[in-house]
């Protein structure tokens, strides 16, 4: 049986991207990094599409790591490729709408909320006389967080206090995203990250830092995490709301202790995860993977994930 062509969509060719096609390698399959800013259609094909890297052809799976920053247009035109491939029966994880879901924190609430699991009470409008009064209202319960609606790595979050606080809206691309503050200061803050792979949770760790926001990349300390039950439960239903097959699922203690969702990443990374974790994460994702389309990984890569894991 030939090796499976997989590609793996990155923006920058780093280290999440050499982790995995590493994994792959181990695994038996023949990963091919492709951008999907570089994609595109062209109808005069059989398959209508093109994919860099593999001329002629198309992967017989992909693997969506990033779909890179860009205008509206381009990352809707690299969206479109993703479903592109899907609809002519090219597996594709996480899929479009998974990522589409989970990039706008918009639709990440509203189907947290909908599928019932807890979250911290969340509004978004776009006018700034609207934000105003949801600020006026609920500020005497508590600080707000202003996020970016498109955003990630804790860049771009705003504690927002009293009206004045508030950004004008063209500084907010038009779209006021603002969430319940939920932080329990006790030696510093502390949340949540879950990872969850081929329907369980894989890994965990806490994120400790001296400032709110608890982001590894931005100086966050990560410890491992033994995750209760309840907490995999609830990763797992987040994911599964978001129709993710591999996620980062973000949670954290309010006051009274009870767990929340903040997040849901269909694009994770696992650098940090990584420092803590007994095994080989980027193995673990490619052998889900290789599952997922029915390659089974060579049983080298089986053997060596299973004595990484013990």
């Amino acid at each position: 049986m030939a090796a499976p062509k997989i590609a793996i969509a990155v923006d920058l060719y780093d280290w999440h991207a050499r982790d995995l096609r590493g994994a792959f390698a181990r695994a038996g399959a023949i990963a091919t990094p492709i951008r999907l800013a570089q994609c595109g259609f062209d109808t005069t094909r059989p398959s209508g599409l093109v994919i860099p890297g593999f001329g002629a052809e198309l992967p017989d799976a992909v693997f969506v790591r990033a779909i890179g920053s860009g205008t509206f247009e381009a990352v809707t035109l690299r969206l479109d490729v993703l479903h592109g491939l899907a609809s002519i029966g090219i597996p594709v994880v996480n899929p479009a709408r998974a990522v589409e879901v989970c990039v706008d924190k918009a639709a990440t609430s509203f189907a947290l909320a909908q599928a019932g699991l807890p979250t911290p009470p969340t509004w978004t409008v776009q006018s700034h006389e609207a934000a105003r009064k949801i600020v006026r209202r609920e500020v005497a319960r508590g600080p707000l967080v202003l996020k970016p609606l498109f955003g990630a790595q804790g860049f771009g979050l705003k504690l927002i206090a009293r009206e004045e606080d508030l950004p004008a809206l063209w500084e907010v691309a038009g779209a006021y995203y603002l969430q319940r503050f939920v932080g329990r200061e006790g030696d510093g803050f502390a949340d949540m990250r879950f990872f969850v792979s081929g329907g369980e949770v894989i890994a965990a760790m806490t994120r400790r830092s001296a400032h709110w926001i608890t982001n590894v990349k931005l100086g966050a300390r990560p410890e491992w995490l033994d995750p209760t039950p309840a907490m995999t439960d609830m990763a797992l239903r987040a994911a599964a709301a978001a129709g993710a097959e591999f996620a980062g699922v973000d949670m954290i203690f309010d006051a009274d202790g009870k767990p929340l969702i903040l997040e849901v990443n269909s694009m994770p990374g696992w650098r940090g995860l990584q420092k803590v974790a007994p095994f080989s994460i980027a193995d673990r994702l490619a052998r889900d993977f290789l599952s997922r389309i029915g390659a089974a990984p060579a049983e080298g890569a089986v053997a060596s994930i299973a004595e990484s894991v013990e």
